[in-house]
């Protein structure tokens, strides 16, 4: 996608003045402001309506720009080296002289820092002389944005710019792992666990219902798009959607389709744009199909078991 030096500009004096801006990233797009000021993470929270104790990930631009606000170890190193820029998200120790606002860690002593892949947004990243804290860009507890008229679509003109991207290439969330003891996997997202492992040479747990919150995606209910799902449905109700992995040569108007054939990359990239047609679509409530899991199947089955708990 070619950059726009003047939609650039524009995010940048709006970040400048301690104000909010929608942003794309391969993964989906994040609600952004100057990670530094309370001010500007204040109004994140409440734009969003996030509780408080929800922390929010910061965006760099390099591992050079992270130096001055966390500790690294080896094992973020040969991560690094591997995934970034790319849909991956790290804890990590926060320096003491760190000048990241407590209010995006709610006071804890780490961080949770990712390098987004999106070239609109390395570009404005690197103009910036602080890093951006940005949740997805959505209602608290709801989907997840994949384009611009999803923002818009979720809060009006209460933000004051959107960065135009086009469509998120994953559509699924980064990847989070806790690098602070034993690595451990925090969120499944759009980088899948096992290619972790094999950079890291080691089994990573996989602990995503921790009993302290200590990174974003954790509570039990969230990417709902706003009416009841079923899993484990044994016919359809009246009104009801039907979500399915796979096209399938009969097909009926309550009929939705992640991909043609059954690929889980596919899938990912159309879970959240076709909850919200659903919804659009005033249908009820939404029964789904068995999705494989296994790959980007496993992020796809956990967005969908936090949905259901509407």
């Amino acid at each position: 996608m070619k950059i726009n030096l003047a939609n650039i500009k524009k995010a940048t004096k709006i970040l400048n003045k301690d104000e909010c801006v929608a942003v794309p990233t391969e993964t989906v797009y994040g609600l952004a402001g100057n990670a530094y000021s309370d001010k500007a993470c204040k109004k994140i929270f409440k734009i969003k309506r996030r509780p408080m104790n929800n922390p929010l990930i910061v965006h760099y631009y390099n591992h050079q720009d992270l130096k001055k606000d966390c500790i690294f170890n080896n094992e973020f190193i040969k991560l690094y080296k591997k995934f970034c820029p790319g849909p991956i998200t790290f804890i990590l120790d926060l320096k003491k002289d760190s000048k990241i606002s407590r209010i995006v860690t709610n006071n804890s002593k780490t961080l949770a820092v990712r390098f987004p892949k999106h070239p609109i947004t390395r570009d404005l990243l690197k103009k910036l002389n602080y890093p951006l804290a940005a949740p997805s860009a959505n209602l608290s507890s709801k989907v997840s944005a994949v384009n611009s008229n999803d923002v818009k679509d979720d809060f009006g003109k209460k933000i004051k710019y959107i960065l135009e991207g086009g469509k998120s290439s994953i559509g699924l969330e980064s990847t989070i792992v806790d690098l602070r003891n034993k690595p451990q996997i925090l969120r499944l997202g759009g980088l899948e666990t096992s290619l972790i492992q094999k950079v890291l040479n080691k089994k990573v747990k996989i602990n995503n219902n921790p009993l302290r919150v200590s990174s974003p995606g954790q509570f039990k209910l969230h990417y709902s798009p706003g009416i009841p799902i079923r899993l484990n449905f044994k016919k359809l109700k009246k009104n009801e959607a039907y979500l399915l992995i796979n096209k399938k040569t009969e097909t009926k108007s309550n009929y939705y389709f992640l991909s043609k054939n059954g690929n889980l990359k596919e899938a990912a990239k159309n879970l959240y744009s076709i909850l919200r047609k659903i919804k659009k679509n005033k249908h009820k409530s939404i029964a789904v199909s068995k999705i494989p899991n296994k790959g980007l199947g496993k992020t796809i089955n956990d967005r969908l078991m936090r949905a259901s708990k509407f």
